[in-house]
Formats: C-alpha cells, sequence, structure tokens
C-alpha cells in the first residue's frame, strides 16, 4: 500500500505536539523516493545480466561455426535471385563411362514491354533482321494493339542477345532461362530425344521432356530427391560415334532411303549404341511433317531401330529351326525335303531368285543356303499354334519395352488369322512386320543360351535375369549354324578376321500400300552375333531401299549391301569393346541322311 506524503493522524498529532507538519511530507517523499531508485537499479542490474549472458551465448554460436567452417571443405556459393521458383535443375545425361550427352546452361529469354518501347516500329524492323524467323509487321502488330506482354524469342545466343541491347529500346527486356544442351549435336538423336519449356515465366521456365528417353525418364531428371545424379545410360558415345559413322557413309554409298543399327549386350540386355537415319540435332528439334501423304518414315525424327516396323526376311529362318531342334523334331545334321515348289493349296513356295537347292539339305546348309522351301516345311512339322507361341515368347507379338517413349506404339504388325500358309511365310520372315530392336532382343536370346531378357538403355551392373525360352544345346546348335551363314553361305562378305562373326542375312520387298510387293524396293537386315565362339555381343543392321550399282547389274539383297556395312562396324567397335582377335581352327561338319 502506497504511504500518503501527508498522513492525516500525524499531522494533527504534530500539531498538538507543536511540530511542523511539513517536516513529516519531507520525510515521507525521501523514503519513496529511495524506494523507487532501489527497485529502478535492481530492474537495471537484471538487464545487464540478460544483456551479459546474451552477449556471452553469441560468442559461443560465433565461435563454433567458425571452428566448424574451418573443418569442412570449402564449397562454392549458389548464386539465387528472386523469382526462379519454377528453374528445377534437370539430372544430366551421361553415357555407361560418364561423358556427357544432355546438360544444361543458362541463356536468356526475350520479351517486350510495349507500353515501355520508345519505337515500336522500328523495333519490330530491327527484331526481323536479327531473327528472320520473325515477321517485322506482324510483331509490329503485337507491339501497337495494346497488350501488356509479348513473348518474341524463348532462347538467345549471346551474339544475338549483345545485338537486341544495341537496339536500345527500353521495352526490350531480358529474361533468365536455363535450357537443355545436346554437346555432341545429332549423335544419338533418337535416344535423347529432346525438350522444351513446360511452366514459363519472365525470370524462369521448366525444361520438360518431349521424346526419346528425356521423355520417358522425365519425372526422374526432374525429381529433386536424386539430388541431380546424372542418369547413365548403356550407351558407349565412342561406339555409337563410330556405329553413326559407318551408317551413315554405308547409307550414302548405297543410295538408301534410312538405316537403323543396334549394338547389344546379350548378357545384360544393354544397349551399347542405337542409331537411326536420317537423324536431327536436338538442340534445334524440326518439327514433325504435316504435308499431306507424309509417311511417319520420311521425317528425320522417326526412330527407324525402334518404331520402324518391317518384314526382316530370312532372319526369322533361325528362330523356325531353333523351335524344331528345341522340340526335337531334328537336329542339325537332319535331312529335310527342299524340292521345289512347295505347294500349299494354290500358293507356291519357291527359292529366291528361281534356285533350286533340292531334293534335300541338312539343316545347318538349310540356313547356311536361306533356303525357303526347306524353311517353310520346318514350319509346317512344327505346326500354327506351337508356331505362335514360340515367336511371342520371343518378344514378337508385343512392343519392346525399353525407356523410350517412342517404343510402346512401336507395335508390331500380326496376321489376324494364323493357317499353315501364314506359318510357312512367318517362318522366313514374310507376312509378320516387327521392328530392328525386336529382333536384336531375339537374337541376343539365342546368343545368351537361350535366356530372352529386356532391353535397357540404362547401365546395368553386371548380367541381369530373364525367361528361357530354349535349351543351352539348342541355343549353341543354332549359333554355329549361323557361323556357318558367314564362313560358307549368302554373308560371306561379313566375315571380320579374327571375331568369329556369326550371322543371318534377310533380304524382303517391301510391299506396297495398294497390295502386293515393289519388285524393286527392299529392306535388308543382317542379324549378327559374335564371337561365335563365345556370343557377348548383338548387331543388327538395316537398311531402307539400299542397291548397289558398282557393278554392272544393280544388286539389292542383303549380303551385298546391309553384310559389308555390318562387318565394317564390327571391325572398327570390337576393339573399342576390349575384343582380342582370335584364330580360329578349321571347322569340320559331320552329316547324317534322313527324311523330312
Amino acid at each position: 500500500m502506497r504511504t500518503p506524503l501527508r498522513p492525516l493522524a500525524r499531522i494533527l498529532q504534530a500539531r498538538q505536539d507543536g511540530l511542523n507538519p511539513d517536516l513529516i511530507e519531507k520525510d515521507n517523499l525521501r523514503l519513496r523516493q529511495d524506494a523507487m531508485r532501489e527497485k529502478a537499479r535492481g530492474k537495471a542490474q537484471f538487464r545487464l545480466m540478460i544483456l551479459c549472458v546474451s552477449f556471452v551465448l553469441a560468442f559461443v554460436v560465433i565461435g563454433a561455426r567458425m571452428g566448424l567452417m574451418a573443418a569442412t571443405e570449402p564449397m562454392e556459393p549458389r548464386a539465387s535471385a528472386p523469382g526462379v521458383e519454377i528453374i528445377a535443375q534437370r539430372a544430366d545425361i551421361t553415357d555407361r563411362n560418364g561423358r556427357i550427352l544432355a546438360t544444361n546452361m543458362m541463356t536468356s529469354a526475350l520479351y517486350a514491354q510495349p507500353k515501355l518501347m520508345v519505337d515500336p516500329k522500328n523495333a519490330a524492323a530491327k527484331l526481323a533482321v536479327i531473327f528472320p524467323e520473325l515477321d517485322a509487321a506482324a510483331l509490329e502488330r503485337r507491339f501497337t494493339d495494346g497488350r501488356s506482354f509479348v513473348w518474341i524469342r524463348k532462347i538467345l545466343s549471346p551474339e544475338q542477345m549483345q545485338k537486341v541491347h544495341e537496339i536500345g529500346d527500353p521495352g526490350l527486356l531480358f529474361g533468365p532461362r536455363e535450357m537443355r544442351l545436346y554437346p555432341n549435336g545429332t549423335l544419338a538423336a533418337h535416344v535423347l530425344g529432346g525438350t522444351s519449356f513446360g511452366a514459363e515465366g519472365v525470370h524462369s521456365a521448366e525444361v520438360i521432356g518431349t521424346a526419346g528417353i528425356e521423355k520417358a525418364m522425365d519425372v526422374r531428371l526432374r525429381d529433386p530427391a536424386q539430388g541431380g545424379k546424372p542418369l547413365v545410360l548403356s550407351i558407349d558415345l565412342s561406339l555409337q560415334t563410330t556405329i553413326e559413322e559407318i551408317l551413315a557413309a554405308g547409307m550414302e554409298m548405297l543410295n538408301a532411303k534410312g538405316a537403323a543399327a543396334i549394338l547389344m549386350d546379350v548378357r545384360t540386355g544393354e544397349i551399347l549404341a542405337l542409331a537411326s537415319l536420317p537423324t536431327f540435332d536436338p538442340n534445334d528439334r524440326p518439327p514433325p511433317l504435316v504435308e499431306k501423304g507424309a509417311e511417319p518414315g520420311d521425317s528425320p525424327l522417326f526412330n527407324r531401330a525402334v518404331q520402324g516396323v518391317y518384314e526382316l526376311g530370312s532372319t526369322f529362318k533361325i528362330f523356325a529351326i531353333a523351335q524344331a531342334m528345341e522340340l526335337g523334331l531334328l537336329t542339325p545334321e537332319t535331312m529335310v525335303d527342299a524340292t521345289v515348289p512347295l505347294v500349299w493349296g494354290k500358293f507356291k513356295i519357291r527359292e529366291f531368285e528361281g534356285k533350286n537347292y533340292g531334293p534335300l539339305l541338312s539343316v545347318s546348309d538349310v540356313i547356311a543356303k536361306s533356303s525357303n522351301v526347306a524353311t517353310g516345311r520346318i514350319a509346317l512339322m512344327i505346326g500354327p499354334l506351337r508356331q505362335q507361341a514360340f515367336l511371342k515368347s520371343l518378344g514378337f507379338f508385343d512392343p519392346t519395352s525399353v525407356e523410350l517413349v517412342e517404343a510402346p506404339g512401336a507395335k508390331p504388325l500380326i496376321p489376324k488369322k494364323w493357317p499353315e500358309i501364314v506359318a510357312i511365310t512367318a517362318s522366313y520372315g514374310q507376312g509378320l512386320s516387327t521392328s530392328p530392336l525386336q529382333l536384336a532382343a531375339a537374337y541376343a536370346a539365342i546368343a545368351n543360351g537361350g535366356v530372352m531378357i529386356k532391353p535397357t538403355l540404362l547401365k546395368r551392373e553386371g548380367p541381369t535375369t530373364g525367361v528361357r525360352v530354349m535349351s543351352e544345346k539348342t541355343a549353341i546348335d543354332a549359333v554355329a549354324m549361323l557361323r556357318r551363314v558367314v564362313t560358307e553361305g549368302t554373308a560371306s562378305l561379313g566375315e571380320v578376321p579374327g571375331y568369329e562373326v556369326a550371322g543371318k542375312t534377310g533380304t524382303a520387298d517391301k510391299p506396297k500400300k495398294t497390295g502386293g510387293y515393289y519388285t524393286d524396293k527392299v529392306v535388308n537386315t543382317f542379324a549378327s552375333v559374335f564371337p561365335a565362339s563365345n556370343p557377348q555381343y548383338v548387331l543388327i543392321v538395316t537398311l531402307d531401299e539400299p542397291q548397289d550399282d558398282t557393278l554392272s547389274e544393280t544388286r539389292r539383297t542383303a549380303g551385298w549391301t546391309t553384310v559389308p556395312v555390318a562387318a565394317e562396324i564390327i571391325r572398327r567397335v570390337a576393339p573399342l569393346m576390349g575384343l582380342r582377335p582370335k584364330l580360329e581352327p578349321p571347322a569340320v561338319d559331320a552329316v547324317t541322311a534322313a527324311s523330312n
């Protein structure tokens, strides 16, 4: 309770005692002031103590931070700026050896704020000179129709940016952009695909995949949880470069419309190189063809190795032979009726160019000489239902599931009905259209001992598991037959000393849209395995409409066109893969007679 300065009781008592009442007021005032000073001193001491404690704690924290910084590795700080929330670092893409296939770089976008422009007409005219694809009149209309914002160019080079600066109009402004860069240009273009901009702002833009593996793996490439970890492909940059060079040279020399090549590890399913020609530059991806009558294959964006669905001809014969051996119907030495023609109803099956290998051929010779008639008779031994089931197990009835956005759409063309005549023609690769990638996967199953492995464009560590589709003995016998095709048969130009190339040629007439087949247009394929004594790799080479005019007679068969190109590829890439050449002992064949 606060004491009054002039308490009435004490004042009355002082007056009775003859004392001065003012002294009481002075004394009370002094006591009150002393109490107030004591209270203020206590508060000040408490505040001072808090301040001292705060300073001590601050010095401790600073000292700890300095000690931590001294004990850690130095890191360059990352610059940041307001308004860049959209930009999410897209992970790099590298080949299997860590070499960059796709990365990011900072550039600028050009936009205009017409209300800030001094001379829109002059600016439009000068911009049209810098960027020839722009129309000066249209640009001027956009600058003067009342808009407050106009996009002009999404990506600028430093030289273009400088030229825009020189225009000097304050309404022309720049915004930062992160763009995708493919430092190798057209190399592996169909694998990488390309990117575009998604969500956009003045100060930033989202980079999204539009094709190829950029689209198929878009979520992974944009995932912040990956911490910018590169996406490592199975592709080898050196092998890809070599194959594209040789394929382009072969395509030009043979006047081919297009070409495709796939190099695959048969143990892991890794695709070491995948090429399709003609190609494009993913840094400047061209628009799709929209002309009336244009076919997908006419566009450089078309991936012939994956999207191309062709009748692959005699490369299919080895599947009929392998299935018949797996079923115990025959052995490599079994003799088969090769009498021309093979008659089925109103159809007559003959040999290529009117040849006649009859009356009997060993199964091994059926492959070496590429007999349509004998292969057809083997297909009849198997039967349509069993043939269908086997081809389906090899992946020929469904799109190949590889990490490309285009792959699911590449559906094989399968006959709706499968009578015996279809079984006959399918055995030598007619009436059934598949992609080179599907053929590579099927040949890999033969090469690796009979296991169907899913192809991949992502690097794998060691062999992978798959589904067994044939016995190891059947696979070994099939590879031995394919080896004879090169040493004694239709692929003699495919011999590469020291690397034991085995394979099968395929020459297929191109079908007409109106029905029937062209007589002067073919799709040629060579499916090869090497080295035959220990198969490690499969190489598929396909040429669209090739022809060899170097001799007096035009040659269109795979043995004269595709095989030499494949042989040159193997000769060049085998040393790059660490394969050492070896000398082969002479082959000794034993043939026994049997009837079909």
